[in-house]
């Protein structure tokens, strides 16, 4: 099984006729996924890539084709209101991968899923795949294996090293998610860990986190209250001078808290092994995964 998406999605992609979207868009295409609309407004009645129908608006696109999935490559200033647009439609889920969105247009977009069906992934994220079946995002596809691992990082490169090194070392994915790296943003860590709680396929998590907030250290607690699911994580910028900001907005210590050291505690204390560098990542699942008896069960080469 999977998580959030699958094969039967149907997606509608929003912005279609742009350059970005129309690469990654034929790319998710090739890879299997069930593209069954583009929405650019001024465009409709056009078709793009020699059969996706593109509308003017979400709400039309659904209308016609029952999409139920939206992914969003809009430039900063539109993606709050194609975010507002999509939930209004009544989508089940919507990946938002645009960077540089205003925290106060994201806080306006939080204020207005309120109460609503709609998840959302992002902004500033690679987007999620499930292997084999469907692609949202910018996931590399050729770096997946199926299996039975579930990948969730707030860091876009760091979904892509964690996932390849599972790979390599034989252990396949169900879904990988990138949650993004934004202070204010849609699906964060113990979201994802429930759903992958639930899969049936999913054995183990590999969860990578940052410094800033305390997502990882929330997250841990979760973990150690409601799954005995293996769960290896690691913790991006152990040498950040404190203060400063390390690439992602939401990546800033303040207050004395959000410190790498603070959540590799936390993480410790939940029973959770963390990976003393990005190279380990791997390697630390497969230790794991044979302390629990688990390896021959996730191995799949």
């Amino acid at each position: 099984m999977s998580i959030y998406i699958n094969k039967n999605t149907r997606v509608v992609v929003q912005g279609i006729t742009g350059h970005q979207a129309s690469f990654h868009t034929k790319i998710a295409l090739d890879y299997g996924t069930n593209i069954v609309a583009g929405v650019t407004p001024g465009h409709g009645g056009e078709i793009v890539l020699g059969r996706i129908p593109v509308f003017n608006t979400v709400q039309d696109a659904v209308n016609a084709t029952g999409a139920n999935a939206s992914v969003i490559y809009v430039p900063a200033r539109f993606a709050a209101d194609s975010i507002c647009e999509a939930v209004a439609a009544n989508l089940d889920l919507v990946v938002c991968i645009t960077e540089h969105i205003p925290v106060l247009d994201m806080v306006k977009v939080r204020a207005f899923m309120k109460g609503k069906k709609t998840k959302l992934i992002g902004p500033n994220c690679p987007g999620i795949l499930t292997v084999d079946e469907c692609r949202l995002g910018l996931l590399p596809t050729y770096i997946h294996k199926k299996g039975h691992v579930g990948v969730i990082s707030r860091s876009g490169t760091l979904t892509y090293e964690a996932t390849y090194q599972l790979t390599l070392a034989g252990l396949g994915q169900t879904t990988c998610v990138g949650l993004g790296g934004d202070p204010v943003k849609g699906l964060d860590f113990i979201e994802v860990l429930e759903a992958f709680n639930k899969d049936p396929d999913t054995y183990a998590m590999v969860m990578i986190g940052e410094i800033g907030g305390t997502a990882e250290e929330d997250a841990a607690k979760w973990i150690k209250a409601n799954t005995k699911k293996p769960v290896v994580a690691f913790i991006a910028g152990r040498q950040a001078p404190p203060g400063k900001r390390m690439g992602h907005a939401g990546a800033i210590i303040s207050g004395g808290k959000g410190t790498a050291a603070d959540k590799i505690k936390a993480l410790n204390a939940a029973g959770i092994e963390v990976a003393d560098t990005v190279a380990d990542i791997g390697a630390t699942m497969v230790s794991v995964l044979k302390k629990a008896g688990l390896f021959e069960k996730c191995h799949t080469c």
